[in-house]
């Protein structure tokens, strides 16, 4: 085999092998077109393992819509949140989406892309409560938070509501389903996990509104990587476009 030849394979196995784990594939126009995502799938209903051990949840199909807008290839990583912002530093997988509110302190260690989703506090109902959308409806009445949080806070704000606080917000809902309390203030993933996930209160409590304030989670790549950031902000662009994130929102969040 001619030298140079053999000196040039050699060269092409060096580069193989040292590249990071869980680096973008690249086609011959460097545009990424396969990557690993990482999420920590212990937080219903944004990301779980279901009942076949399968990664699930609506940031898993918001991904998965992003992805095929921007003409990429995903594979879900379950990765436990202790040590998932390392991990992505470190080049074990390209981008993370579970759940992340963008913070400035965050964004001094790690890129965002566009916000996808308002997380904030929202209001939860029983189903047969028809007259009430916003915390204004419920003068007179009695709403429960969670001691301490923005939802708490929120309830206090209101003139004519009374807040009863819990140390924690299971038993809010607890007070609600036996008929003790009118309303609960939550942010959205939890009100979601009770609402529509636990078959206890699945037939029994409803999302009323839209969320109150705001807590807007991004998706995650590694600073700096402005190719790979572009495609997803691409992709979140068109499915939000195309309205692909309100339908999974009243699949998984309402």
């Amino acid at each position: 085999m001619n030298i140079f030849r053999v000196i040039f394979s050699l060269f092409v196995a060096f580069l193989l092998m040292a590249a990071p784990q869980g680096a973008v594939t690249a086609t011959a126009d460097d545009t990424p077109r396969s990557i690993t995502v990482a999420t920590d799938a212990t937080w219903p209903p944004m990301e779980m393992v279901d009942e076949n051990k399968n990664i699930v949840g609506f940031d898993i199909d918001f991904f998965t819509a992003v992805a095929k807008e921007a003409g990429l290839d995903v594979q879900f990583k379950n990765t436990a949140w202790d040590g998932i912002f390392a991990g992505i530093a470190a080049g074990k997988y390209d981008a993370i989406i579970s759940s992340v509110t963008i913070t400035e302190e965050r964004r001094e260690t790690m890129d965002f892309s566009l916000p996808y989703i308002n997380a904030g506090q929202v209001l939860i109902v029983p189903r047969e409560v028809d007259d009430v959308t916003v915390l204004d409806d419920l003068k007179g009445k009695r709403v429960g938070a969670q001691i301490g949080t923005t939802g708490a806070f929120e309830v206090t704000k209101t003139d004519g509501v009374e807040l009863r606080s819990y140390d924690e917000i299971g038993l809010a809902f607890e007070d609600m389903a036996a008929g003790r309390i009118h309303a609960v203030v939550c942010d959205t993933p939890v009100a979601a996990n009770y609402a529509l996930q636990r078959d206890e209160y699945r037939d029994k409590f409803k999302i009323v509104g839209e969320p109150f304030t705001d807590e807007y989670y991004g998706i995650v790549v590694r600073k700096g990587n402005q190719a790979l950031l572009d495609l997803i902000n691409k992709g979140i662009k068109a499915v939000q476009e195309k309205g692909i994130d309100k339908e999974l929102e009243d699949t998984w969040l309402r």
